[in-house]
């Protein structure tokens, strides 16, 4: 017998084996999974009063709360198409994924009611607006928990074909317009079942939603903590003191961050007085984070660092830094170092590689450079209404994800780079990767971004954006110092620029053009 492989069936086993266990924490909200799947059951039901039906395009603007969770099984048990869409967006491109994704529905938090109000006119393939808390805010909309209380709980019924879309998931646009990654429930279910296995997930965990809901479906946390009845700790905004907290009141034993939030946590002044009675998990992932920042987080929160890696368009994960008996031996730096690494291909993403131009894998030395590419059953369906950049990175049966990687000879694979932004100084190629991570070891620096500057001797060479803690006295001089006793000189920036912040995507990705147009303005080309 076969039956579709979907996410959606396991708030139906949570039910039916833990309706009593506490299912969702929303402050001083809490809902056990019996409740909680009764209010999923009413939102599909206000949804289907409101036309939604199979392959409708339902798009959600909220931040990690209970209605942002029940609005992915909601939507989805329908066979309709879940539109995630990040918060900290700009009306404009709020109205483009609108637009461009056909929605029909769109359900929004209030707090962000000012946001799209100014938008929504003229908006005439939106034919509803549902939002929740409707206090303080201009818009004229369905009330959330009023379309809730007078719908039907009764269960759904509904024919999902695996392969059909579960979600379009809009990409952060570091470079150009955003585009809707399509992903089908077979990819969402099989992400999810990594989910699971690599970052261990059992029953009694309790998981912190620090990572943004809107981000890739949250990593596939919100299917995968259902899966075996674990608890989701919403968490509105991230606040490294409330999440500190939550750590200690809750007993929060599992969580996923970008290393900037992980940062951000480390940087706060309690860091170093929290009481943890257990060793908790944190899954890291989004760009390499520095050795010394997983050495911080060890050592500080007691936390085991779980490296992983992927991509909207891979459901997202399909490597993870694998820690076995063979890399016990490693103490100190080299062992954060190697913990930093993006691992091995997961047991359900399918089959990863790291290729030369010509197809062929690179030698396992830690040495030769190629790109990372994948093929299996989480890589997405295609980019929605855009069959020209789907046919770019799907290429002879393989997705090419444009990070530039090496593989050691256990074979875990290591970004050195992404493709567009190495730096090629004097004809020797440098990682801009390698050197932030050697700046941030520094313990003035809080963030750095280094990117390519033009130089008429060299072509180009790296500068590094920094910064540092409040404060301190931390010099230009101190710093390309520090870096030369650590790097081979042609890889130590030429110049340190001392900001107040990083420009950075709405998902945390350091956005290197915007460095780079500050140093390249007026110039036709970005390379040398």
């Amino acid at each position: 017998m076969k039956v579709p492989l979907t996410p959606i069936d396991w708030l139906r086993r949570a039910r039916k084996l833990y309706p009593h266990k506490t299912a969702v924490v929303d402050g001083q909200k809490r809902f056990t999974y019996s409740e909680f799947s009764s209010r999923v059951g009413r939102l599909s039901h206000a949804l289907l009063e409101l036309g939604v039906s199979q392959g409708s395009k339902v798009a959600v603007l909220c931040p990690n709360t209970h209605p942002m969770l029940e609005a992915f099984f909601g939507i989805c048990q329908l066979g309709a198409i879940i539109v995630p869409i990040n918060i900290r967006l700009q009306p404009e491109e709020i109205a483009y994924i609108l637009d461009h994704s056909e929605s029909e529905v769109l359900i929004v938090d209030s707090e962000w009611g000012h946001v799209v109000e100014p938008i929504l006119r003229g908006r005439s393939g939106l034919r509803h607006v549902v939002q929740i808390a409707s206090h303080d805010s201009p818009l004229d909309a369905y009330d959330y928990e009023a379309l809730l209380e007078r719908a039907s709980d009764d269960p759904i019924e509904t024919q999902i074909d695996e392969d059909q879309p579960l979600s379009i998931n809009y990409t952060s646009g570091t470079t150009s317009r955003p585009k809707g990654v399509v992903l089908t429930h077979r990819n969402s279910y099989l992400n999810a079942a990594d989910f699971l296995f690599h970052l261990r997930v059992a029953h009694d965990d309790v998981y912190l939603h620090t990572l943004p809901l809107f981000h890739v479906n949250g990593w596939g946390g919100v299917w995968a903590i259902t899966a075996v009845g674990g608890t989701h700790i919403c968490l509105r905004k991230v606040d490294p003191a409330v999440i500190l907290r939550l750590y200690v009141d809750e007993g929060v034993t599992l969580a996923c961050a970008a290393p900037t939030v992980l940062n951000m946590i480390l940087q706060h002044p309690d860091v170093e007085h929290v009481q943890l009675n257990r060793r908790t998990r944190m899954a890291t992932a989004g760009s390499p984070p520095p050795a010394a920042v997983i050495d911080k987080a060890e050592k500080f929160l007691k936390m085991e660092i779980m490296h992983v890696y992927g991509l909207t368009e891979t459901s997202p994960f399909i490597t993870c830094c694998e820690w076995t008996q063979a890399h016990e031996h490693l103490q100190g730096d080299a062992r954060a170092r190697a913990k930093a690494r993006q691992g091995v291909e997961m047991v359900f993403a399918g089959e990863v590689k790291v290729v030369r131009e010509d197809g062929q894998e690179v030698a396992w030395n830690g040495q030769e450079v190629g790109e990372i590419v994948a093929r299996g059953n989480v890589v997405m369906d295609g980019y929605y209404k855009n069959p020209d950049e789907t046919a770019k990175v799907l290429r002879d049966g393989w997705f090419h994800t444009g990070d530039l990687a090496v593989v050691h000879p256990d074979g875990h694979i290591e970004i050195v780079d992404r493709l567009k932004d190495i730096i090629i100084s004097g004809g020797e190629n440098v990682s801009s990767v390698e050197v932030e991570g050697v700046l941030y070891e520094h313990p003035d620096v809080i963030e750095a971004g280094v990117v390519s500057r033009p130089d008429d001797q060299w072509g180009e060479v790296p500068v590094a954006f920094v910064v540092k803690k409040p404060g301190t006295g931390l010099t230009e001089e101190e710093l390309r110092a520090f870096c030369r006793a650590r790097l081979a000189h042609f890889k130590v920036p030429k110049a340190f620029y001392f900001v107040d912040q990083l420009p950075r995507t709405a998902t945390g990705k350091l956005q290197k053009f915007k460095l780079r147009e500050t140093l390249w303005a007026g110039m036709e080309k970005r390379v040398h």
